[in-house]
């Protein structure tokens, strides 16, 4: 399969198409191998329009997903990003072309593993890998400039409220367990100025506000 040109009409139909106009994320989309971060049995669907399984009740979302919301983060080439879930390490991979550190948090470690396996051998030296509960983010780490959520949640968690930077963006879904909207949030002072995007279904972030994992 030729995976390049596959790349490139994903950008080109799922993505200018759609209305994501920042050069530097598509110019991330056109180079990061999406193929490389999807299980080899569904490799052939990796540029489909569509979030693929990963294992362990995990998904590598839509590629549309994925450029909007990093889109949303308005990044600039200087910035600390935190990532809650890192997943197959796809999203964290797009960050890391975009931004100055990429620290990224997965709860479940067979995950974690094979994400930092994958990003390693893609050469990323920026991005740092935690294994544990998201929603407490990386405390010691802080403060963020920016922080991506990649599970939904009811709310955004305070822990990650309080570790995001004076100025700096959140981008979440947050709502019920099977629909949610995209939300970007600036830190003004201790509050968070909301603006809502599209509407949206993630995998629930466990540990959120008492949703359990059994619920996934």
């Amino acid at each position: 399969m030729e995976y390049e040109a596959a790349r490139e009409l994903m950008v080109q139909s799922q993505l200018e198409a759609r209305g994501i106009t920042d050069p530097r994320v598509l110019q991330a989309m056109r180079k990061v191998p999406r193929h490389l971060f999807v299980p080899e049995p569904i490799r052939y669907k990796a540029y489909d329009d569509m979030a693929l399984s990963i294992g362990e009740g995990q998904t590598i979302s839509q590629p549309y997903m994925v450029a909007l919301m990093t889109e949303l983060l308005c990044l600039r080439g200087t910035e600390k990003v935190l990532e809650v879930g890192t997943g197959s390490g796809y999203q964290a991979a797009v960050l890391a072309e975009l931004a100055r550190e990429v620290y990224t948090v997965e709860r479940m470690e067979s995950l974690s593993l094979r994400a930092r396996k994958v990003l390693g051998e893609l050469g990323y030296g920026n991005i740092h890998f935690r294994v544990g509960d998201g929603t407490l983010g990386w405390p010691e780490e802080a403060p963020f400039d920016r922080v991506i959520v990649t599970a939904a949640a009811p709310a955004v968690p305070e822990p990650l409220r309080q570790q995001l930077a004076e100025g700096g963006i959140i981008v979440i879904p947050v709502g019920e367990r099977y629909s949610q909207q995209l939300l970007k949030g600036t830190k003004v002072g201790d509050a968070l100025r909301e603006e809502y995007s599209i509407y949206c279904v993630f995998v629930p972030l466990v540990g959120a506000f008492g949703w359990r994992e059994s619920e996934a």
